[in-house]
């Protein structure tokens, strides 16, 4: 009897288990359907989302980075919130503040944009330091800090930050903190021929036909659960220790010499964590109850390149971080 409930229990959770993939799935058709070409991006927001891990995307203006992060929302039934950033922006503009209500003659705290669920931070490197520094206590301790109050952000909480390379005027660089925070810094390129007469056709099919509206909204008990069935992916000890031979390769001598003299500072076990947990979500949903040495190499450099720092030579030589991270999964491979 015992073990017919066990078994009943276990098939009762993998058919469970497989809906909220098959939910993930269907928001993922819906994305990319919005997205012409922004499969990668896509699969980086949903990887984003389950692994419980905030995304930096980087790209020119006009690269669908917002629309990106619209479409999310729009298949999540979790409230969105964007904070365009500007220079002469308040922390108290992201935080909240409190209130003067003179016919109750009290303070009264009126939150801010940051305790929404999904946050959208446009052009981030806009943002003065102390922006910053209000949106990485958010970011890390999940926690607002306002008017002397510390106040819980709600969960799910995710923040996507945009952030434009051309333009540097009037701009603040995000400090190595801050940019350790984000589990994903991903990268968007301008389309091909072929990739952007798609996106016109899509334009003025919306134009004429209205754009469209996800068929199930995820809400945040969904979340929860796919986050929970993502943890529980199994990742070995073969893929661990490919994990940790890649990261640690940046710090050693030993094992990649060539490309250890270019890094100025190396990820921490904090990239270790993110590239571990990017690839668990990957193999869900894939469908894989396993972690494979493909996933951990396909989120290798967007988990790892903005949390490397390169010595002055290797900057002058044009190597970028990304294309060391590169370098590094053609050196070291998976046992």
């Amino acid at each position: 009897m015992v073990s017919n409930s066990a078994e009943l229990s276990l098939e009762a959770r993998n058919e469970r288990q497989a809906g909220i993939r098959a939910r993930f799935c269907e928001l993922k058709d819906f994305l990319e359907a919005g997205l012409i070409g922004g499969e990668t991006l896509v699969e980086r927001l949903l990887i984003g989302l389950l692994a419980d891990g905030h995304l930096l995307i980087e790209g020119a203006p006009g690269l669908a980075k917002t629309r990106a992060v619209k479409l999310l929302a729009e298949g999540l039934s979790v409230p969105l919130a964007r904070i365009q950033c500007t220079p002469d922006l308040m922390p108290a503009d992201l935080t909240g503040t409190a209130v003067w209500r003179q016919d109750r003659g009290v303070f009264e705290f009126v939150a801010g944009p940051i305790f929404h669920s999904l946050i959208l931070v446009d052009e981030i490197n806009r943002a003065p330091p102390k922006v910053q520094s209000a949106l990485l206590e958010a970011m890390a301790e999940r926690q607002v800090t306002a008017a002397g109050v510390t106040r819980p952000l709600p969960d799910p909480f995710m923040v996507v930050a945009t952030q434009n390379p051309i333009e540097h005027e009037g701009t603040f660089p995000l400090p190595e903190a801050q940019l350790d925070r984000f589990m994903i810094h991903a990268e968007v390129k301008l389309p091909d021929a072929a990739t952007e007469r798609k996106i016109l056709d899509l334009v003025e099919h919306e134009a004429t036909e209205g754009t469209p509206t996800a068929a199930h909204h995820l809400g945040a008990a969904e979340i929860a659960a796919a986050r929970a069935a993502a943890t529980g992916v199994y990742l070995s000890p073969a893929v661990k220790d490919y994990i940790v031979r890649l990261v640690t390769a940046l710090r050693s001598e030993e094992v990649a010499p060539r490309i250890r003299r270019k890094v100025e500072h190396p990820p921490s076990p904090r990239g270790t964590i993110a590239l571990a947990k990017g690839a668990k979500a990957r193999a869900f949903l894939a469908g894989r109850d396993h972690v494979t040495p493909q996933d951990v190499a396909e989120l290798a450099v967007d988990t790892l390149a903005h949390r490397t720092i390169l010595t002055w030579r290797a900057l002058a030589d044009g190597d970028t971080t990304r294309s060391v991270i590169l370098e590094l999964l053609d050196e070291i491979t998976p046992v």
